[in-house]
């Protein structure tokens, strides 16, 4: 038997994949695809992750969401029928819409869901629902640097070049990063530029990806945490200074070269070191070794990448433009085997940015408040383009507002688990448990799944047809290799069923039909998917968008012939470093940071129900360098208590000197009382809405002992 070619359903490296259903019900066994062509899938080369390996698991786990589920008088979630579940759901939104107007109403998505689903849940919003309170989890995750890109190029897609190019540079620049743990596939890469000893991890910890850089193979800059826009800015400092950048692109391929000498002129390295505590002897020497890779010096090629930790910042939008002012230094935008790229973490992270689940877009990429894209999109729905709503609030804004007098009294959450995965997350609890209704869609009783007043079950990732996007803009296929158990049906069923009693326009439910209203929706958009059918997708072509006709090869390379700006050039923005928003003080002297781990993803609604993950990585923990456990007594597995000015928690120390003295790391995959958000900071980043994961002040104390924390 052949099997069934489709990918994996966990992140945005999309690995190709093979499925082979088996004999007990449900369940499919996994083979990865190993194939050099981009219609099957280069990024994984052949390989899968422990998680990718194990995904079938989640299919037929014991707690597998089966039927709708109301909680009823006595407050228990009962199993209840289709109809009833959704005439429940539709009576109670038409209710509070009647009285406290459409607005009552928001939808909350996320970015694993397919490209058919995102669309259909941003259309199901603003046509059915006619709310502008839509949003999703992607703002938690790649917006500061869809922001950076698109006030840089005019358009963001997360790498604009396939991941493969990466693999002949002599130097890659990794800010906030780790492949190694949550992209493993994509470290053989990296193997070209490690034997060249070009690559360059910026980090506050030995992560797996740093310790790549080890024997000769790179430079690990492990800077203090919420410090890489200073670093970054130093190396450009460096680059301009020594006559190391590329002044003939500067001049031809950007607005205003003298912004980025005048914006990065006092960040000299011995400045710098001060504030991030990499030597500016190392600073100087990552500078010279990204430098002389660069096209202008006659290197193999350099590219910048960046990730979360240098996103999720209250000033992440600015630390990616620093990065995006670096490449533009040394010329790598747009240039073959070099540039600057975005490293998208969920699994449909870009394609669930791009039609429509975000609050100021519209399909195509699309800005809302734009009145040619909403006739245009208008027209594709058949409504009147005035009653589409405009721009609504970002996830943490809409969350704040939930329940409140002027806020929203119900949500719809597809595709996400607010009560692991959103900042500070006491206020989170409370916000849903003021709504009048909340009605969750998944796959398992996630804790989000769990608080709702009406639950949906729907399909997984091999039940399901439909498109997703990867990180690189390719757009592929996911096929179903089983039927899904139960009752289970598709959000699209949802969306349709609940549009019909509200009487709205019809909502169709086959992924192909929605597909080609994407296409006609999208068409002229930044992110045109117009000229991608069904029909060469569904034959094997995975194709890099945009693609404005159907005789078109797609856009594997972004920039080569310009910008996606008015004047076709980058444009420089200038920004400067700043302080993270809750920074150190005498009550807390650390910071704590975020991250992930190999055995788990995002939430960990589905990894910490597979037994093999879970059993790798049962508990949360907190990572504490040994000077710090010597201040405070503390040896391996000794409860510890953080203390933000959020929260606190009690968790288990890790020591090691695989993290500065002045960080303390928790992984934040785990739910309930491991659940680290409650301690995160939801400042937001003033352009991109981000919240601040990534750095906040933190007190140590052991646990059961008087609160002494940490020494000064």
């Amino acid at each position: 038997m052949s099997g069934i070619p489709t990918h994996c359903p966990y992140c945005a490296l999309q690995c190709a994949t093979t499925l082979h259903p088996v004999d007990r019900p449900g369940a499919v066994e996994v083979q990865p695809r190993a194939t050099q062509s981009y219609q099957g899938g280069p990024t994984n080369m052949g390989g899968l992750c422990r998680k990718g390996w194990t995904a079938p698991e989640v299919l037929t786990v014991p707690d597998r969401l089966t039927t709708p589920l109301v909680r009823d008088a006595a407050g228990d979630l009962v199993p209840a029928s289709w109809d009833e579940a959704l005439d429940v759901v539709a009576d109670r939104i038409r209710a509070l819409q009647t009285e406290h107007g459409n607005d009552a109403v928001a939808v909350f998505g996320g970015g694993g869901l397919t490209n058919e689903k995102a669309y259909a849940l941003g259309k199901f919003a603003r046509v059915a629902l006619k709310t502008a309170n839509v949003d999703y989890n992607g703002r938690f995750c790649m917006s500061s640097a869809a922001a950076a890109t698109n006030r840089a190029f005019g358009i963001d897609r997360g790498l604009p070049f396939p991941l493969a190019d990466v693999a002949g540079a002599g130097a890659v620049l990794l800010v906030g990063s780790n492949l190694a743990e949550t992209m493993p596939p994509a470290v053989s890469h990296l193997e070209g530029v490690r034997g060249s000893g070009g690559l360059l991890v910026v980090d506050p910890r030995r992560s797996a990806t740093a310790s790549l850089t080890e024997d000769g193979a790179g430079i690990h800059l492990q800077a203090t945490p919420g410090t890489d826009l200073a670093l970054v800015l130093a190396l450009t400092h460096v680059v301009l200074q020594e006559g190391l950048a590329d002044t003939a692109y500067l001049a031809d391929r950007t607005d205003d070269p003298d912004a980025l000498f005048r914006s990065t002129a006092s960040w000299w390295p011995e400045r710098a070191e001060r504030v991030t505590g990499v030597p500016a002897a190392t600073i100087r020497r990552a500078a010279r070794a990204l430098a002389a890779a660069a096209p202008v010096h006659g290197g193999a090629g350099a590219f910048i990448l960046t990730g979360r930790g240098a996103e999720q910042h209250s000033k992440g939008t600015d630390t990616v433009t620093a990065c995006i002012n670096l490449a533009l230094a040394l010329g790598l935008p747009g240039r073959l085997g070099s540039g600057y790229g975005c490293i998208t973490g969920q699994g449909n992270g870009q394609g669930g940015r791009e039609h429509g689940q975000k609050a100021d877009q519209l399909p195509g990429y699309r800005s809302i408040a734009d009145p040619a894209a909403r006739n245009h999109v208008a027209g594709v729905w058949g409504v009147d383009p005035a009653s589409l709503p405009g721009p609504g609030k970002s996830a943490v804004e809409l969350i704040n507002e939930l329940g409140t007098e002027a806020g929203p009294k119900a949500l719809l959450v597809h595709g996400s688990n607010l009560l692991v995965s959103a900042p500070r997350l006491a206020s989170v609890r409370e916000r849903l448990a003021s709504l009048d209704l909340l009605v969750v869609a998944d796959v398992v009783p996630s804790e989000t799944a769990l608080l709702a007043d009406v639950v949906f079950p729907v399909t997984q990732w091999a039940e399901e047809e439909g498109t997703m996007t990867s990180l690189e803009g390719r757009v592929i296929r996911r096929r179903a290799a089983i039927t899904p158990p139960g009752e289970v049906r598709s959000d699209l069923a949802i969306f349709a069923g609940l549009a019909e009693r509200l009487g709205s326009l019809p909502f169709p439910t086959d992924p192909a039909e929605v597909f080609e209203e994407l296409r006609l929706a999208s068409k002229g958009g930044k992110a045109d998917y117009s000229g991608i059918t069904w029909e060469r997708i569904d034959a094997g072509e995975a194709l890099f968008w945009p693609v404005p006709a159907e005789g078109h090869p797609g856009t594997p390379r972004l920039f080569a012939d310009g910008f996606a700006t008015p004047d076709g050039r980058a444009h420089v923005v200038p920004v400067d470093h700043r302080p993270v928003a809750d920074d150190l003080n005498a009550g807390a002297r650390l910071y704590l940071v975020t991250g992930r781990l190999l055995q788990h993803y995002q939430s960990g609604a589905q990894t910490r129900r597979v037994a093999e993950l879970d059993a790798a990585e049962p508990e949360v923990f907190a990572q504490i360098h040994p000077r710090i456990a010597a201040q405070l007594g503390v040896s391996d597995g000794r409860p510890i208590r953080l203390r933000t000015a959020r929260g606190s928690m009690i968790l288990p120390a890790r020591v090691t000197a695989d993290v500065r003295p002045d960080t303390v790391f928790v992984p934040f995959h785990y739910g309930g009382a491991g659940a680290v958000n409650e301690l995160t900071n939801d400042a937001l980043d003033p352009v991109s809405r981000m919240p601040e994961f990534k750095a906040c002040a933190v007190d140590v104390t052991v646990a059961g002992l008087p609160a002494t924390g940490v020494p000064a």
